[in-house]
């Protein structure tokens, strides 16, 4: 008791304590000089009876003006902002009906006995609105997201619950999402947290799994922490101003698609690269493991042994991911076929980012520069998160700024028509059409 009370002293207020307390003292007076002013008039002392009456007044008054001023700027309101919701359980009701049945048997018959348990009735009632409200008095949330996120990927959130009351613990507290009126966004999470026991002063916290089924951007505006405490008569819930915000990448994980291209890219950016003479790295002895197309023929016949063709790691290539967002179709297949471009950018620029290639990315509204990969892939899919599809581009802005880039591999996701796209760009380009339905 002594270290507590220790305690809370050292955290109050001091001069609000002190006022709070001479306000008292000061009050006290006033009303005792207010009752002898009372019986003085009955006996007749009017003199004496006007002038403690009149001290009274005048205390009361000091302690108005220079003391209750000061004691409003210290009391904290934020109470006043609580917004706190009342639903009555299914046991509550069946408790109220019960309580009704003896109210009537009390009345109608006036039995002492039968008035004394209505009463400890009513009083258990109040006892669980005051307590339930105490639970949920000072608590504070966080919740912590991790730092990138994959759609379709697990992820592991963690909601914390603060008790910031110096006395008194909270029990059965239960944290879910506050669904607004007249939206219908996702939440972040729909699964209720429960706690079961939170200690004054002390932080709590827990793991919640949850799945982002779909890339974007996921918004939870506020939160609801709820309690049954302590008879589950009463569910009370209290609202929580918590704006969370979650930028969810699209999903890296390989799709069809994705796997039916990916060795034709590899194929021709090393084609290409053989063109220029910038991938042979060395000529060495075949192995059984080496393909027959890498076998260097000249080398053989002059060694006498099979030999073999040696390239560059492919983190040595330079590579251009295009994003074509306009499409010329109708507004549900321009979506699906929008989302499959998505899909299969970020498969590649996960695919770059693995390899640590230099990697350049570009599309309506942005243009990395071209750095490796593991330096701008979350650049990449930051965009990729948020991207939209566009109208048709008429005078097709974007593949006119591709033909400017010769000299790197550009891979185009498109749903242009094969016909639209310029020879400069397609000399250098591996295109991606999306009107080509996947395999």
């Amino acid at each position: 008791m002594s270290s507590t009370l220790a305690q809370l002293w050292a955290k109050a207020d001091k001069p609000g304590v002190r006022a709070f307390f001479l306000s008292m003292v000061a009050l006290s007076a006033a009303l005792l000089l207010a009752l002898y002013s009372g019986a003085a008039a009955e006996l007749g002392q009017i003199a004496l009876a006007s002038t403690s009456a009149l001290i009274a007044l005048c205390i009361a008054g000091w302690v108005g003006v220079a003391l209750v001023p000061t004691l409003a700027r210290r009391t904290p309101l934020r109470w006043i902002g609580f917004k706190i919701e009342y639903k009555i359980s299914s046991t509550g009701w069946i408790y109220l009906g019960g309580l009704i049945l003896v109210a009537l048997a009390a009345l109608n018959t006036g039995n002492n006995l039968l008035f004394l348990i209505l009463a400890s009735l009513i009083a258990i009632i109040l006892m669980s609105g005051i307590l339930s409200s105490v639970t949920l008095s000072g608590i504070g949330m966080r919740l912590a997201l991790p730092e990138h996120i994959f759609a379709g990927q697990p992820v592991r959130a963690l909601v914390e619950l603060q008790n910031e009351k110096l006395t008194l613990p909270s029990f059965s507290l239960r944290v879910e999402p506050a669904q607004e009126k007249g939206k219908a966004a996702a939440a972040i999470f729909d699964t209720p947290v429960y706690f079961p026991y939170l200690p004054r002063q002390e932080r709590v916290q827990q793991t919640v799994p949850m799945t982002f089924k779909r890339r974007g951007v996921y918004r939870q505006e506020a939160f609801r922490i709820v309690t049954r405490f302590p008879f589950g008569f009463l569910q009370k819930a209290r609202r929580l101003n918590l704006m969370t915000e979650a930028l969810v990448y699209p999903s890296v994980e390989p799709t069809a698609q994705y796997m039916e291209v990916l060795p034709v890219i590899q194929g021709a950016l090393e084609s290409l690269s053989k063109g220029r003479g910038q991938d042979l790295y060395a000529i060495r002895e075949y192995l059984p493991t080496d393909s027959a197309r890498l076998v260097d023929w000249k080398a053989t016949a002059r060694s006498g042994s099979l030999m073999v063709r040696e390239f560059t790691r492919e983190e040595d290539s330079r590579v251009m991911i295009v994003l074509d967002p306009h499409f010329v179709a109708g507004e549900a297949a321009g979506s699906e076929w929008f989302e499959r471009g998505v899909a299969i950018c970020a498969n590649l620029a996960w695919h770059f980012y693995q390899g640590n290639s230099m990697l350049q990315f570009r599309s309506v509204g942005i243009a990395t520069p071209l750095a490796p990969a593991d330096e701008i892939i979350f650049t990449i899919l930051r965009h990729l998160a948020v991207a939209q599809p566009l109208p048709p581009d008429p005078d097709q802005a974007l593949m006119a700024e591709l033909a400017a880039s010769p000299d790197l591999f550009k891979i185009v996701v498109t749903s242009q028509s094969r016909g639209s796209i310029s020879r400069d760009v397609w000399s250098s380009s591996y295109i991606i059409f999306l009107d080509e339905p996947a395999q």
